[in-house]
C-alpha cells in the first residue's frame, strides 16, 4: 500500500507546478504551425498562384511543354482545353493544368 501513496505524492506535486508547463506545451504547438505555414503552405500556394499566371497568358503560337513530357505548339486555346501541334498534322488535345512551362519561340524544332 505504501507505493500507492508516495505516486499520489508525486502526482499532487507535480500538479502544483503546471503555470509554466502549460504555457511551453501551447507555445510548441504554435511554433510548430507558424513553421509548417512559412516553409511548406506559404511556397506551395506561390507556385499555385505563378501556375494560374502562366497558364492564364497562353496563347495561340506559345510553345509549351507538358508535364508528361511532350513538346508542341499551341494551336487552339479553349476556357479547359487547348490543342497542341506535337509534330506536322499531328495535334493532340490536352487539359490546360497539364501545361509545366512555356518554352522560347524556336525551342521546338531545335529539339
Amino acid at each position: 500500500m505504501d507505493f500507492l501513496i508516495n505516486s499520489a505524492n508525486a502526482q499532487a506535486t507535480g500538479a502544483a507546478g503546471g503555470g509554466p508547463s502549460m504555457l511551453n506545451t501551447l507555445l510548441l504547438p504554435a511554433l510548430l504551425l507558424v513553421v509548417f505555414y512559412f516553409l511548406l503552405i506559404r511556397p506551395q500556394s506561390k507556385r499555385a498562384k505563378e501556375q494560374r499566371e502562366m497558364l492564364s497568358k497562353v496563347a495561340v503560337g506559345d510553345e509549351i511543354a507538358t508535364t508528361g513530357g511532350m513538346l508542341g505548339k499551341v494551336t487552339e486555346v479553349g476556357e479547359q482545353f487547348l490543342t497542341l501541334e506535337i509534330a506536322d498534322g499531328v495535334k493532340i488535345k490536352l487539359q490546360k493544368f497539364q501545361v509545366a512551362q512555356v518554352l522560347p519561340k524556336g525551342t521546338v524544332r531545335s529539339a
